[in-house]
């Protein structure tokens, strides 16, 4: 697969995984019962897998590798900081204040993500 097809791949995933978190933070802080629809259950957990592969491959693909790429390496760590907030918003049994806290500030780090990615640096903006 060329480098081109597999960026367009995890562009796409990246799009979707956005949107369908972004949906379901607002369900789980206005409607927690529409969490419970099986699709909701199993997309968001194909979406990442297909969005890691393809990262994966393109660190492979460009020789740029997490732990040695520091633009990298921040992307890394802020994905893991991505994850545990964002689990608290869908699954965390916080009050709903808490809970939008942490949806802001997962999509604070999921804006991060982005512009270390675009601009290969972790302290761009300084």
């Amino acid at each position: 697969m060329s480098y081109l097809a597999v960026k367009h791949i995890h562009l796409i995933c990246i799009l979707s995984s956005l949107i369908l978190f972004m949906l379901r933070g607002t369900w789980a802080l206005y409607y927690p019962d529409k969490l419970n629809a099986k699709w909701v259950k199993i997309l968001p957990h194909v979406i990442d897998t297909v969005l890691l592969l393809s990262g994966l491959t393109l660190a492979f693909l460009l020789k740029q590798y997490p732990f040695v790429d520091h633009w990298l390496t921040a992307k890394v760590l802020a994905l893991c900081l991505y994850i545990g907030v964002g689990s608290y918003v869908i699954k965390g049994h916080g009050s709903q204040p808490k809970k939008l806290i942490a949806f802001i500030a997962a999509l604070l780090t999921f804006a991060y993500i982005i512009s270390v990615a675009i601009n290969h640096h972790p302290f761009w903006f300084i």
